[in-house]
């Protein structure tokens, strides 16, 4: 029995929406955001959509000053995804870089979202989900994004850090424009996060009860 599931069985849930995961009374993530109820638990993402990836976008060591002298720690951005409609964002501090990589994949758990897709594109008309459904656009910071929906076969073009956030979102075809300091890869991240956010928030109750 792996290390993961002997947690999962051993997880007791400390809030609501945790019980109802563990019980059995929830037994899909879509329905959660449906219901537009909270993920305050790591695990309740860890039983509803097992086997996410996730890929390091960018580590970097940050100092603080305080009274008992200089602290250093290590600072990390992680996705996560399941390669099919659903990424979260998130960053962890720690002193160990080890540590840094585990609080930044469970505040991205935390982060979770559902992104919609479609093919929005009046090039293509193949009716898959490849690309977005219609032009949405995220900001972060100096950083905001512009996603457009491309036929098939165009791929990704966009930058490394925005493709990243894509590709474990389930997109494969999309046209970006940007603006601002995209050399700074949280902010690129996650105003590419907020973008994608928006094909689900731009959705309304109605959409969800057809789908």
């Amino acid at each position: 029995m792996s290390t993961e599931r002997v947690e999962l069985e051993e997880w007791k849930p400390r809030t609501r929406v945790g019980r109802l995961v563990k019980e059995g009374k929830i037994t899909s993530i879509d329905e959660i955001f449906k219901r537009n109820l909270p993920i305050l638990e790591t695990e309740i993402v860890d039983v509803l959509l097992p086997g996410l990836d996730h890929e390091i976008i960018d580590v970097s060591i940050v100092q603080k000053m305080t009274d008992a002298g200089r602290i250093t720690r290590f600072r990390a951005v992680v996705v996560v995804g399941n390669g099919d409609g659903y990424v979260g964002l998130g960053k962890g501090k720690a002193r160990q870089f080890r540590f840094a990589i585990e609080k930044a994949i469970r505040n991205a758990k935390l982060n979770i979202i559902p992104v919609r897709r479609g093919c929005g594109s009046w090039e293509c008309t193949c009716g898959e989900a490849h690309s977005v459904p219609f032009i949405v656009r995220g900001k972060s910071g100096s950083v905001e994004i512009t996603l457009k929906p491309a036929p098939k076969g165009t791929g990704l073009v966009a930058g490394d850090v925005a493709k990243t956030v894509l590709r474990m979102a389930g997109i494969t075809d999309v046209w970006t424009q940007t603006r601002g300091e995209t050399r700074t890869s949280y902010n690129f991240a996650r105003a590419t996060y907020l973008a994608l956010r928006n094909t689900y928030k731009l959705v309304t109750p109605a959409d969800w009860a057809r789908a």
